[in-house]
């Protein structure tokens, strides 16, 4: 299993979680992002910087990720597409998508996008809550012990 992160839009504090997961579990995190990010000195943790543009660092997540990969993101239709690969999809805020509730999210996803094209503003997510953080922390714990067997 390798863990596969959208780290143009991945909050610091969950890339952290993600860090010391990495290091107490001996599992690869690669952050794809179109602009340089910091990461710690690891053997567990690297960077892919991918040229800017629109959907280019999911471009390369999907074409990356292997079934029974983890990948964090926020973005809906990148979660599908890691689905339909036989990868999991994990959001910084901690809702774990599936193959049911990323349909109903993509149609919300495009129900919004249509609203605010009509001139409504939807306002944006609210911030990262500390119980957001734990919900990320606990469902990565679970994915990982799952994929490691408990180590």
């Amino acid at each position: 299993m390798k863990i596969w992160v959208d780290g143009d839009a991945c909050p610091v504090v969950i890339k952290e979680i993600l860090f010391r997961a990495a290091e107490r579990t001996k599992v690869l995190v690669t952050v794809v992002a179109n602009q340089a990010v910091r990461i710690p000195r690891s053997n567990f943790v690297q960077m892919l910087q991918v040229p800017r543009g629109f959907d280019v660092a999911d471009e390369e997540i999907v074409r990356r990720v292997d079934a029974g990969d983890l990948v964090i993101t926020s973005d809906i239709p990148l979660a599908a597409d890691v689905i339909d690969k036989g990868g999991v999809a994990l959001s910084p805020r901690g809702e774990l998508f599936t193959k049911d509730n990323v349909k109903a999210r993509l149609n919300m996803r495009d129900f919004l996008d249509t609203m605010r094209s009509s001139g409504f503003d939807t306002g944006g997510p609210p911030a990262l809550s500390s119980n957001d953080r734990k919900a990320f922390a606990d469902h990565l714990d679970r994915v990982l012990t799952k994929a490691t067997g408990g180590n």
